[in-house]
């Protein structure tokens, strides 16, 4: 049954459209171009529990898209850290490949990356990019692919924004969830019937806002300030746990960087960052309501996944969302397109950020480079028993930002079942967790209690997966 559903979905989404394909999906009277529309969105700094099966965070839009749809459970950002993880997203490449390893001043070159949305243009698609760009914190300047583009400096701010609009400066009053979605949903309403469009949107939540002395904050919408008061923030084993076994974090560091407040963050901040979701959520259920007026939600690919994840206090972390630790990299992966996914599946395959650029120009019948390092995820999306990988690549390179991970780069791998974490400076640091025993990673079991041929067998995937690393 899932083979036969497979094979129908590749007649659908091959670049021959229609041909062969005796039970291919007839073409939508108002469009002449049958290829499905595509709804990206990517949050920012939510994690995979944020989204997942939370206790008590109210989102009935997205719940009602992962029931329609499928919910990954085991997806992964290979570059757990804004710029990176974006690179990642757009081009199907690991960060040493695409060249966007940090958030440092990347405008030159993100105007160079081949990114997918650039390819979907070039293939016939009517694309728009709405949001937080990021690769380059002073040229908010139109990138190459797009013929809609609404974004701003760096990091922007969540009330009253500045907006570069097609090139052109432009000033916006309100919440920057809702400027960002009734941007998209003109975009959506303006589109033509002739092409199928891409809405890559980019929400700035529920990242921080910088203030002056490192000073950060989680500012709600307006009307969801007081949401979850009696409610109980979750804690996992690993909450505040010691750093016994992780000798990295066990280095002097300055315990009142207000980055990184002393046992991880507040459950007050917390629940701010739950409230922002609110508003992310009324954006969902505000795309979707302009989809299903133009007659389309069914024929479009609904994607919700996130750059990378954050910490909450676990080994008593808050902000240093770079490491390779679950709560960073595990991220949430919702895709509905009733064409290909069944309603309310989990797909287990391993996967990463890096397979998204290769599923959605499958999806847009669009030639996929070689010079990609992601895998489509279409089998997986057909039937949640399917394999896509057996590991990935981590990259993080060590920046600035936080002292105390000065000196912490490291290229990570990932299995079903292990992650070993390889530090380039840290010598006697390395660290390899068994994840399916100790999901919360309080074990690490180097250096001496690895079992027989797990490190030689994860040194090896880790050097295949770095083989073309620049040294």
């Amino acid at each position: 049954m899932a083979i036969g559903r497979l094979s129908r979905v590749v007649c659908a989404v091959s670049a021959v459209w229609m041909t062969g394909c005796s039970d291919a999906p007839s073409r939508r009277a108002e469009h002449v171009d049958p290829r499905p529309n595509i709804v990206f969105v990517l949050l920012d700094d939510v994690r995979y529990d944020d989204l997942i099966d939370h206790p008590f965070a109210a989102l009935p839009n997205l719940t009602q898209i992962a029931a329609e749809g499928a919910s990954f459970q085991q997806f992964y950002t290979a570059a757990p850290l804004c710029s990176p993880s974006r690179a990642v997203f757009m081009t199907g490449q690991y960060p040493f490949r695409n060249g966007i390893i940090d958030n440092g001043e990347r405008a030159e070159r993100s105007h160079q990356i081949v990114t997918f949305p650039k390819l979907l243009h070039d293939a016939g698609y009517h694309t728009g990019f709405f949001g937080k760009w990021h690769m380059g914190h002073e040229d908010d300047s139109p990138r190459p692919g797009f013929d809609r583009w609404v974004s701003f400096v760096g990091q922007g701010v969540y009330f009253d924004p500045d907006l570069n609009i097609d090139g052109v400066p432009a000033s916006a009053q309100g919440y920057m969830t809702e400027i960002l979605t009734n941007e998209a949903v003109s975009f959506i309403n303006a589109a033509p019937d002739s092409q199928p469009f891409l809405v890559f949107m980019a929400q700035k939540a529920v990242h921080p806002e910088t203030h002056p002395d490192y000073v950060r904050t989680f500012p709600p919408a307006p009307g969801d300030e007081q949401l979850y008061a009696l409610d109980t923030v979750p804690h996992g084993p690993s909450w505040r746990a010691p750093t016994t076994g992780k000798p990295a974090l066990q280095r002097p560091h300055n315990a009142s960087d207000p980055r990184s407040p002393a046992g991880g963050l507040p459950d007050s901040v917390v629940k701010n960052r739950l409230r922002m979701l609110s508003a992310i959520d009324r954006s969902l259920g505000v795309l979707i309501d302009a989809l299903k007026a133009r007659g389309v939600y069914e024929q479009t690919v609904f994607v919700v996944t996130s750059d990378q994840g954050f910490f909450y206090g676990e080994f008593g972390l808050a902000q240093e969302r770079r490491l390779a630790y679950e709560p960073s990299i595990h991220i949430p992966l919702i895709v509905r397109y009733p064409t290909l996914v069944q309603a309310g599946t989990r797909p287990r395959a391993l996967s990463s950020n890096v397979d998204i650029a290769p599923t959605l120009l499958a999806l847009g019948g669009a030639p996929i480079p070689s010079t990609m390092d992601g895998r489509s995820l279409l089998p997986a999306l057909a039937t949640d028993t399917a394999t896509i990988r057996h590991d990935f690549l981590i990259e993080y390179y060590s920046d600035t930002e936080f002292p105390r991970l000065q000196g912490m780069g490291y290229d990570a791998v990932r299995t079903d079942r292990y992650k070993f974490i390889r530090y380039r400076e840290l010598q006697g640091m390395d660290e390899l967790y068994d994840v399916q025993r100790d999901p919360h990673e309080l074990d690490n079991l180097l250096p001496d209690r690895v079992p027989a041929g797990v490190l030689s067998d994860m040194t090896a995937r880790l050097n295949a997966l770095t083989v073309d690393q620049p040294r």
